[in-house]
């Protein structure tokens, strides 16, 4: 008799099956599947956008399944495309390998390690000869390859499409037949690629792999996905009370999204919200509170997420300085009266609390910066020892002076 759990196809949080009949197919199978999940360590973190696959891959190990991640190394040194306008940079193999220890660290915050093997693709692509390379190649036609949306535009558009990045998808197939994948996780920009292992498994005799798709989590900006390249991010390595305040700048409209995809809110809960949202019995600030409190919990257990809340409630409800701030010792010039003249922007830059001094002037200029509750209009400013810069919404800095 068939467990039952092997009937199941968890379908929240999913964009589209290819093919679901037949998932449900080899679900009913009884046996371990061999879950597919690639990545390519061009960044090292990882933000809510990869929780949103990551949490069905946990769920499908729930069900008895096995998880081969794949550490995109090699094609690290190409670069995946997907979604961008240009050509990306290669990487070194020793960024590379930093950045994968990072990711495999955050990674199994979310997914099961002991039901998890790690597969870095340099195993079988150190060792590929050109003859291979001319083999693998032969399978596809350029046609096919300029099919994918992003290279069509770059292509249309005249912005260039090296050989390399065209080998990608090609690559990436090819890691599917290696590992015998019975079903492939992605984002719905993944889907070409993904389908192109499929294709390339039938053509080297294997049974086809599934394809799982997720969609794309918008990010804190509302418009865009989730990127860090475009600022919008929440990721799950950083502090509590960041990741709390990020969660409630989300717009109202994303509330039942990220509620669907990343947290574990039953559905009939979430139904509930919805209705209560239309019926306006419901505050959405309230809400936001919940969600920022459960992606805090998932990360970072109940008492984080406790703190992270009151904190909130603290400093931007109550309006209130929070009780530790750190300190940075600034360069000053003393002009009597225990006051001191000092120029903000090398120390804001110098340890990260801005990127460069054209933020600060920027957010100068936007009114974004205040030193003990008053704004300021330039970098330099007159303080005491012991001052409070906030800049931004989250960040609180107490002046040290230097002797």
């Amino acid at each position: 008799m068939i467990d039952s759990r092997f009937n199941f196809i968890p379908k929240r949080g999913m964009a589209e099956i290819i093919s679901e009949p037949e998932l449900a197919k080899l679900l009913k199978s009884g046996r371990t599947l061999n879950l597919k999940q690639g990545f390519d360590p061009s960044a090292p973190d990882i933000h809510l956008g990869h929780v949103v696959g990551l949490r069905k891959l946990r769920q499908f190990q729930e069900l008895g399944h096995k998880v081969t991640l794949i550490v995109g190394d090699w094609t690290a040194r190409i670069g995946d495309p997907s979604g961008q306008s240009a050509t990306r940079p290669m990487l070194s193999p020793k960024e590379v390998e930093t950045n994968a220890q990072t990711y495999l660290k955050q990674f199994f915050k979310v997914v099961d390690k002991t039901k998890t093997e790690v597969r870095w693709q340099s195993e079988w692509f150190d060792k590929f000869t050109l003859d291979e390379v001319i083999k693998l190649t032969s399978r596809f036609t350029i046609a096919q390859l300029l099919a994918r949306e992003d290279f069509n535009k770059r292509y249309n558009s005249g912005n260039p499409i090296s050989l390399a990045e065209m080998l990608y998808p090609l690559l990436q197939a090819y890691d599917s037949v290696v590992i015998q994948a019975d079903v492939e996780f992605g984002g719905t920009d993944q889907k070409f690629n993904c389908l192109l292992g499929r294709e390339l498994q039938q053509i080297m005799g294997q049974a086809p792999q599934q394809v799982f798709l997720v969609p794309l989590l918008v990010g804190t900006d509302g418009s865009q996905k989730m990127s860090k390249s475009l600022g919008n991010q929440i990721g799950i390595d950083e502090p509590p009370r960041e990741i709390y305040g990020k969660a409630m700048s989300l717009p109202d409209s994303l509330l039942l999204d990220y509620f669907e995809l990343v947290t574990d809110v039953p559905d009939e809960e979430i139904a509930e919200f919805r209705e209560q949202l239309s019926a306006h019995s419901l505050n959405p600030m309230n809400l936001k509170k919940r969600l920022a409190w459960e992606i805090v919990q998932q990360f970072y257990g109940s008492q984080r997420a406790d703190e992270a809340q009151e904190y909130f409630a603290k400093v931007f409800q109550r309006k209130e300085v929070p009780e530790e701030i750190l300190g940075f010792v600034f360069d000053t010039k003393y002009i009597g009266d225990e006051l001191y003249q000092i120029n903000i922007a090398p120390t804001l830059v110098k340890e990260g609390l801005v990127k460069s001094n054209s933020e600060l002037k920027r957010l100068i200029a936007q009114e974004a910066i205040e030193l003990d509750g008053c704004k300021i209009s330039s970098n330099n400013i007159t303080a005491h020892q012991g001052s409070i810069l906030k800049i931004g919404k989250r960040c609180f800095v107490k002046i040290a002076v230097s002797c």
